[in-house]
């Protein structure tokens, strides 16, 4: 018997509309204090490779301080993003933006050694996966229907132009001062933190302290869930597939800037161009197609946008000029934006509270993983073959595998059953494994509380995957092979 849909599974007839989405107190919190914190971060970035520069005069130790923040996230993120849970997401965005604040004051002091700044820059991004996890898990529950995938859609959109706005403005500021970048790093965490105080209400920790077990083993239960469950392995694979080949123009702009322009002055406008390409179509894409396209006509257009984003960089085989090329990469982020906020909005609906922080850790891991290896493997492959020749092929190759990946993406159905599954068992009345040391009591409150409360935050988190797939489980047995604001 199908599962009935509940209506926030159900796609709305019409779009959201932005006024509807910031009309959450909430979520105009969560924004503002992102679009801060964006701003500063990279700003920051901008500021620390000239300041290492300035000290070292090595660009070896200047790209290590830019590549010093992706490191948390391949070494640790998904294990850091499942501290989300264990408290509040309201102090655990508190507590990160309060803990870099202080760390980028540091790095800022004179007279630190680069292995000083190196280590407390390093030390500052450790409060990026907690922090993100906690954001990503309290969306569902500030948005709900065609407004999340709305709110997604802006915030990707607020988050691009953040990129290139906080590049452009650190820059700037550290031509003057590289050091007062960083103190207006640490002011808008500090502003960050404020808004969030007051700006985003209080609630219960998504995992009871009951339900836990170890750190390690609830990070394992979170990759279980992604991966074991049909629809958001599917999700998960085309949302990494995208990654895999949307980032090529953006890495190796420097390199096919060289080959096409004169001088140092076109050299640099070319890169900047192709760089800057992606992201502008990005933004358009995630606020025209957010905004003005019905929500059942995005999750059909999941498919062809997939596709669409290789394809566009397909022409890279003509060796063309870099203003074609720029185009190229806008169309192919264009595409992107299409595709991911659909499909990240369904991912997070198809998760019981309790699990998206963990699930959020997984898949911005994956989402880094796989634009470091596209970078890292087309730049081995520039080496020996020309850039339009590898982008070319590379892309050729993206749109076999979207085609492939595509025609296994699961039905609407399938989606609206596992969002209304996620929305009933988000909150089961004991765990299955229970804590080591948990007193009857406990279970028995625990049991008491599930369901007393219709607010999802309220909950206890499960301690076993809600509808995962499991070796016995008709899920895994009729699942079809994998087919996807990571995210």
């Amino acid at each position: 018997m199908e599962a009935p849909v509940s209506d926030e599974a159900q796609p709305a007839a019409r779009p959201a509309t932005f006024r509807e989405v910031f009309g959450q107190r909430e979520f105009r919190a969560l924004f503002n204090a992102a679009v801060l914190s964006w701003i500063g971060d990279y700003m920051a970035k901008a500021a620390v490779t000239v300041m290492v520069y300035q000290e070292t005069e090595s660009v070896g130790m200047s790209a290590a301080a830019f590549a010093v923040s992706y490191l948390p996230w391949l070494v640790g993120g998904p294990l850091l993003a499942t501290v989300a849970e264990r408290s509040s997401y309201r102090r655990v965005m508190i507590a990160c933006d309060l803990v870099r604040m202080v760390l980028i004051a540091l790095v800022a002091v004179p007279g630190l050694p680069v292995w000083v700044m190196l280590l407390l820059l390093f030390a500052t991004t450790l409060a990026n996966p907690p922090s993100q996890a906690a954001k990503s898990a309290l969306m569902p529950i500030i948005l709900t229907g065609d407004r999340l995938v709305v709110g997604l859609s802006v915030n990707t959109s607020a988050g691009q132009a953040a990129q290139v706005a906080g590049y452009v403005a650190g820059a700037g500021v550290a031509a003057v001062s590289p050091r007062l970048a960083l103190f207006i790093d640490a002011a808008t965490f500090a502003v960050s933190a404020a808004i969030i105080r007051f700006g985003v209400r209080e609630r219960p920790p998504a995992m009871a302290r009951e339900h836990r077990t170890h750190l390690l083993r609830e990070t394992g239960e979170g990759f279980r869930f992604v991966f074991g469950t049909p629809v958001l392995r599917a999700t998960a694979v085309l949302v990494f597939t995208a990654m895999l080949f949307a980032i090529v123009p953006e890495g190796l702009a420097a390199a096919w800037a060289a080959e096409h322009a004169g001088d140092e002055a076109e050299r640099g406008l070319a890169q900047a161009l192709i760089m800057a390409a992606s992201p502008v179509g990005f933004i358009l894409g995630g606020l025209i197609i957010g905004r003005t396209v019905r929500p059942d006509v995005r999750r059909t257009l999941i498919r062809p946008f997939a596709v669409l984003a290789p394809l566009a960089l397909v022409p890279a085989l003509l060796d063309p000029p870099p203003a074609v090329v720029a185009a190229l990469a806008a169309i192919c982020g264009f595409a992107v934006a299409g595709l991911m906020p659909v499909a990240n909005g369904l991912f997070v609906q198809a998760l019981p509270h309790g699990y998206r922080a963990r699930a959020f850790g997984v898949m911005a891991t994956g989402t880094q993983v796989m634009q470091g290896a596209a970078v890292l493997a087309t730049g081995l492959l520039a080496d020996r073959f020309s850039i339009p020749t590898v982008v070319g092929v590379w892309s050729v190759a993206g749109v076999l595998t979207m085609l492939v990946t595509a025609a296994q993406w699961p039905s609407a159905e399938r989606f609206n059953a596992a969002i209304a599954e996620a929305s009933r068992r988000g909150a089961p009345s004991v765990p299955s494994q229970p804590t080591p040391g948990a007193t009857a009591a406990g279970t028995a409150a625990a049991t008491t509380n599930s369901g007393a409360t219709t607010d999802p935050a309220a909950t206890a988190a499960p301690s076993a995957p809600a509808g995962a797939a499991t070796p016995d489980s008709p899920a895994h047995r009729s699942a079809p092979p994998a087919g996807l604001n990571a995210l």
